[in-house]
């Protein structure tokens, strides 16, 4: 296949250029570095020259983390609504085969139980922590499903959870909670600091699993539009994800809480019974491999 990846320059992009890359695929790096095949503005219409490829995985986007988040709830929402509508439009035009949409799974409320793809109720209030992100991520969705009704591209949209593993964001101030948690074990001496009682849960899938979601859904996706949820169905709290990574770091290190600090109090894991059912998909990367990949990766590639 050709494929293209949007955004390969970041976290999600670049894992999934490599390992398309590494199935022998021709693939096509969309970023913003010296590295890339190009270097165009997204956020510019008919930006790039979708004619000819098979799939295109739409990776890129303005995001950061919790403290950003709530520090300023708009900083991405116009970013990625006009560089989402022009991206889904051109593909939609170009006749590509296939569009890959990872979209998010904010727009769920906080659940003690596993959430299924029609537990989403959009007559429900969103969080008001997500509000703006996650009707972004809604309207998106609908232009895919908008165009594939449209067009004779396909299009797929991930309802995905919180991804980790190598070229995460490992900055405490801007990284989502598990790259921050691993910067601040590695960097730690004696304990670190848990933003918020850590008691909140979420569901975490190492980026292997993301990849090979993709993988399968391009293969056996059964219709034109299609919405799953991509996750481990899994909650591990806060509190626990720390002392995991704790304990696989090697370290003796205590945990101490900053309830002054920034953090969103909801608990989220998913259900992944339809990708299961209509791909034969699930996770094959669990918690414990994935926490001492990422940490492998991190001793060897990241400089304190």
């Amino acid at each position: 296949m050709k494929v293209l990846v949007l955004g390969a320059s970041g976290f999600v992009g670049r894992n999934a250029a490599e390992w398309f890359a590494a199935k022998g695929h021709d693939v096509v790096r969309h970023g913003n570095t010296r590295k890339a095949d190009i270097q165009a503005d997204l956020l510019q219409p008919k930006a790039v020259d979708y004619t000819g490829f098979d799939v295109v995985i739409q990776c890129a986007a303005a995001t950061s983390g919790c403290k950003d988040t709530l520090e300023d709830p708009a900083l991405h929402i116009a970013n990625n609504a006009v560089m989402n509508s022009y991206i889904l439009k051109e593909c939609a035009k170009a006749k590509v085969g296939h569009v890959i949409f990872p979209s998010c799974s904010v727009m769920y409320q906080s659940s003690d139980k596993p959430l299924k793809e029609t537990d989403f109720d959009a007559n429900a209030p969103l969080n008001s922590a997500y509000l703006g992100f996650a009707s972004t991520k809604l309207y998106c969705e609908k232009l895919c499903e908008f165009y594939a009704n449209i067009s004779d591209t396909k299009y797929t949209v991930m309802r995905n959870t919180n991804y980790y593993g190598p070229y995460d964001k490992y900055d405490p101030d801007h990284s989502h909670v598990f790259g921050a948690t691993v910067r601040k074990v590695m960097a730690a001496t004696d304990k670190v600091s848990v933003w918020g009682t850590g008691e909140e849960a979420r569901d975490f899938l190492h980026i292997d699993n993301f990849c090979s979601f993709v993988e399968a859904v391009i293969e056996k996706q059964p219709t034109k539009y299609a919405l799953y949820n991509v996750g481990s169905g899994v909650a591990v709290k806060i509190n626990e994800l720390v002392q995991a990574i704790i304990n696989h770091s090697g370290k003796q290190l205590t945990i101490e809480h900053d309830l002054a600090r920034p953090t969103i109090p909801t608990s989220l894991y998913l259900s992944t019974e339809k990708a299961k059912a209509e791909l034969g998909w699930e996770p094959q990367v669990g918690m414990f491999e994935g926490i001492q990949r990422t940490l492998d990766w991190y001793r060897a590639n990241v400089v304190l």
